[in-house]
């Protein structure tokens, strides 16, 4: 259960539907009409009841809900409650009888559903964590009435108590979780992983023609609030004359995107370029023509505990990494030895490590890289989170 699936971008999506049924399992997948991250629904697909179809072999059971995904906190909330009403309805009256309900959270909607379906069909569930609510929505400024936190915290722990198992993305979100009172051997990390062979396998090996002959920085992945991406605008302002060969590409959505196109305008930024939406398929020849990959968060306490998944798919395709997130995500790049780990919100340590790679030999990125990808695939990779899964799974089935 997942309110995001194919085609939309999902870290637990299609990919880790068709390696469990690799393994010899039949998995029914119950999501929504896909339209993340803009709020319009795909084309090709048009909200109904109720419509069940095949993809990629995988039985995928689409529900109505209220396609948004803006800055309005009353259209994001008739976003999640809608799929929420939706899933609970047809999970109990319409899926299959399963063993076991693997549900995604974020929203945490997914979560009070998977729990009503779970206890109507007497089946154990699941809770794969990948954002720690209410914490979360007040780091985004999505959410802070003290009042409405407190709530949203009260229906988390009603949740968590009704998991048979929770997975977490990191050691931190599993200390915090017991700090908060959840047993400690009800929860296990599992790292994320991506879609390597997508990644691996572009649709194209050339290089985007605004890339080439430049020494290109790329962010892939949301742009929003989270991602805080005006650190990037102002390094970009801090290099545009004195390293005229270095340019930023971000290439994705988000609610931020807009903002953030106007003020590269507005401040003249002929360093930085913006690249629509794509697929993984697609994405991957952005990934493979970069130079270096970033990820950047807000400087909170929050992201201290969490791993970006762009941070997998950067390692996959084996190029360096500047790490701008402090905690967790910068002690796996030190780890693999595959990038810089700088101060989040700090232009000036951003511009700084851009110039460090740049100095460097394309034989020492290229080195880097490889270690960052020699890592994913020995400790990161999916066949080696399905493993993870799977004896979660058989542990809350044979209890």
């Amino acid at each position: 259960m997942t309110q995001w699936f194919d085609p939309e971008p999902a870290f637990k999506g299609l990919v880790f539907a068709k390696a469990l049924q690799e393994r010899g399992h039949q998995v029914q997948v119950l999501t929504g009409f896909p339209n993340y991250p803009n709020g319009k629904v795909y084309d090709g697909y048009r909200i109904k009841g109720f419509q069940r179809h095949m993809m990629d072999g995988v039985e995928v059971c689409r529900v109505p809900l209220y396609p948004s995904h803006d800055g309005s906190a009353v259209k994001r909330a008739l976003n999640y409650i809608s799929f929420a009403a939706s899933s609970c309805l047809f999970g109990i009256f319409a899926t299959k009888k399963a063993d076991v309900i693997y549900a995604y959270h974020p929203p945490l909607t997914v979560g009070m559903s998977a729990a009503f379906v779970g206890f109507f069909r007497h089946t154990p569930v699941v809770y794969d964590i990948q954002d720690m609510w209410p914490d979360t929505l007040q780091a985004t400024g999505m959410l802070n009435n003290p009042k409405a936190l407190s709530l949203i915290g009260r229906v988390c722990q009603w949740v968590y108590r009704r998991a048979a198992a929770i997975v977490v993305l990191s050691n931190g979100f599993k200390r915090l979780l017991v700090e908060r009172g959840v047993p400690d051997q009800k929860i296990t990390t599992i790292y994320n992983w991506c879609d390597a062979t997508a990644l691996a396998h572009p649709v194209t090996l050339n290089t985007p023609p605004a890339m080439r002959n430049k020494f290109n920085i790329v962010f892939a992945g949301t742009m929003g609030k989270a991602q805080a991406l005006d650190t990037m605008l102002d390094a970009a302002l801090l290099l545009q004359k004195s390293h005229s060969d270095i340019q930023f590409v971000c290439v994705g959505g988000g609610m931020d995107v807009e903002r953030l196109q106007q003020r590269t305008k507005n401040d003249h930024l002929n360093n930085v370029i913006f690249l629509p939406r794509m697929s993984m398929n697609d994405v991957g020849h952005v990934l493979h023509s970069a130079d270096v990959l970033l990820v950047h968060l807000k400087d909170d306490p929050l992201f201290e505990i969490t791993v970006p998944s762009k941070t997998q798919a950067y390692m996959a395709v084996g190029k360096p990494i500047i790490m701008a997130v402090r905690g967790d995500a910068a002690d796996l790049v030190r780890q693999a030895d595959c990038g810089l780990a700088i101060e989040p919100e700090s232009p000036q340590a951003l511009a700084e490590a851009v110039k460090y790679f740049a100095q460097l030999t394309a034989d020492e990125r290229k080195k880097m890289g490889a270690r960052g990808l020699d890592f994913y695939q020995q400790q990161l990779a999916l066949d080696k989170g399905i493993d993870h899964f799977l004896r979660v799974f058989e542990s809350v089935i044979s209890r």
